[in-house]
């Protein structure tokens, strides 16, 4: 008799390969947050899409995703397979100060399918369900997630990611009214105030007292429960529900600087196994802004494969 395995963080949107200069790896954020999770012992569920089919055969991508995820642990139970669209690319140009990113369009995490998503996710009562904008670029992964997030007693964890899509302002707009919890960088909350600001002038300088009741006002607009952002080299800083920080730290140091990819999707990964496990969100904080800096001394998003050198640290 099989026992069913339920699992406390469901994992909505893209699996994808990054190209990068040195070679292609496993990477977009919501699979760079559930093999983060499953590395540091919160089992999550995956919903994504992969092109060709359960073998990956005829698409090298699909091959080289699901390699990654069996590497981490993570379970296929809610991964689709498509056998009309390849499986989602990213090719990155990197550069010293800056990532850019080139999204290749119309692939299988575009094409989410409503009905298989609800089968995987029948039985399972998870206490999280995270997704992202991005994912959300097509109709038929928007209205895919859009409907599992609205249905959800879960709490509802929000990563914006911002990429300069069509519709990136509606699309915004509309997750946020879904969303609980929310976690942006510094430039996607000054996006967010310059759309949806209350001041009308764009976005205030940061600490100034502008900013702070441009903040809260974005807070009681989407009835949030909290608002995270991640500063990069200056640190993080969370907001209530009623708009005040309360929470503020300084940017782990990182020993050796390889890349930045991944940082901001290790931080939402120990922020959602704190909230898993009940701890005080300064104590989860403090502890995933030190895993982002450790992500920053690897290449690419994660070890290609789970490195129990690596993630022991963080199970503790």
């Amino acid at each position: 008799m099989t026992t069913l395995m339920i699992h406390p963080v469901v994992v909505l949107g893209e699996a994808l390969v990054d190209a990068l200069p040195t070679g292609a790896v496993a990477g977009g954020a919501p699979f760079n947050v559930a093999r983060s999770l499953a590395a540091i012992g919160v089992a999550p569920l995956l919903v994504s899409r992969l092109g060709a089919g359960m073998s990956g055969q005829g698409d090298a991508d699909a091959s080289l995703l699901l390699a990654s995820a069996r590497s981490y642990g993570l379970t296929l139970a809610g991964m689709q397979f498509d056998p009309e669209h390849a499986s989602g690319r990213v090719s990155v140009e990197m550069r010293q100060a800056e990532h850019r990113f080139h999204i290749h369009d119309d692939t299988a995490w575009d094409h989410l399918e409503l009905d298989a998503a609800r089968a995987a996710l029948r039985h399972q009562d998870p206490s999280v369900i995270y997704f992202g904008t991005l994912a959300q670029r097509s109709p038929p992964s928007r209205a895919t997630i859009r409907a599992l997030v609205a249905q959800t007693p879960a709490t509802r964890f929000l990563d914006l990611n911002l990429r300069g899509q069509a519709d990136e302002r509606d699309i915004a707009q509309a997750s946020l009214i879904l969303a609980d919890w929310v976690k942006v960088n510094d430039d996607e909350l000054a996006t967010l105030l310059n759309w949806f600001g209350a001041t009308g002038r764009g976005a205030p300088a940061w600490g100034s007292e502008l900013h702070a009741r441009a903040v809260a006002a974005l807070i009681r607009r989407f009835e949030l429960a909290r608002l995270i952002v991640t500063r990069g080299a200056i640190g993080y800083a969370a907001f209530d529900k009623d708009g005040g920080c309360d929470i503020v730290g300084s940017a782990a140091p990182v020993a050796h600087l390889v890349d930045t990819i991944g940082a901001g999707d290790a931080l939402s990964a120990m922020v959602l196994a704190g909230l898993v496990r009940g701890d005080a969100l300064s104590a989860s904080l403090e502890k995933a802004n030190r895993f982002a800096a450790a992500v920053c001394g690897i290449a690419g998003p994660l070890p290609a494969v789970a490195d129990d050198a690596f993630f022991a640290p963080w199970r503790a």
